[in-house]
């Protein structure tokens, strides 16, 4: 029977979407290119149509003008539908490529939510953080305590009051008037332990002073 008849052929496989779509979009470039041609005709047609005077010429040309409009809206109708088929090619491939992201998505968020809720009923154990931070909260009280020991001042008294302050204020003030009044810049309570000459130059007993002025 197969020598007779010949085999059956095998079914062509269907194009992917994007060879639909190159193939639309090939052919509606060469239905663009005609479309160009024709353009370039009318123009042709529309020049002479202005320079003809005869009216037997200008209705030939206008005749044959007719007929290069008439193929280019053919041909314009032709590429639109292909651009429209294209269009719609373009838009199931963008669907099924969306599809497939989503479902990439779903799976690798169900496989981390069952990788959490592994992790924590086998590591984390919520009874074990609550004591884990109360075990922290305690040992930072702890240190807060002792740098607030460490830091603290013996050597300062505690039993100073304002008035106090006060009193020692005044008697401050009072020294830096009398400090004006004398004219010295050197303060009252400087005075009397300051030698009387501060230069370091020893002074001659007055007894040596003709000895040396004879020499």
């Amino acid at each position: 029977m197969n020598r007779v008849f010949g085999k059956k052929k095998a079914a062509k496989p269907a194009p992917s979407l994007d060879e639909a779509s190159a193939g639309l979009g090939s052919r509606a470039g060469q239905l663009e290119t005609k479309i160009s041609a024709l353009d370039k005709e009318l123009r042709g047609y529309k020049e002479k149509l202005r320079t003809t005077k005869n009216p037997g010429t200008k209705k030939n040309i206008q005749k044959r003008a007719m007929d290069v409009l008439k193929r280019k809206r053919m041909y314009e109708s032709q590429r639109d539908q292909m651009m429209g088929q294209q269009f719609n090619l373009d838009q199931a491939a963008f669907g099924i490529e969306s599809a497939k992201a989503t479902v990439e998505s779903v799976a690798a968020m169900k496989g981390a939510n069952q990788q959490l809720k592994q992790a924590i009923q086998k590591d984390l154990q919520v009874d074990d953080v609550d004591d884990l931070a109360d075990d922290m909260a305690e040992l930072m009280e702890e240190m807060n305590e002792i740098n607030e020991a460490m830091g603290r001042n013996f050597a300062t008294p505690d039993d100073i009051c304002q008035d106090d302050l006060d009193a020692e204020l005044d008697m401050l003030e009072d020294e830096f008037e009398e400090d004006e009044l004398v004219g010295d810049s050197t303060p009252s309570y400087l005075q009397d332990s300051l030698p009387s000459n501060p230069t370091g130059v020893p002074q001659k007993p007055a007894d040596e002073e003709p000895a040396l002025a004879g020499l």
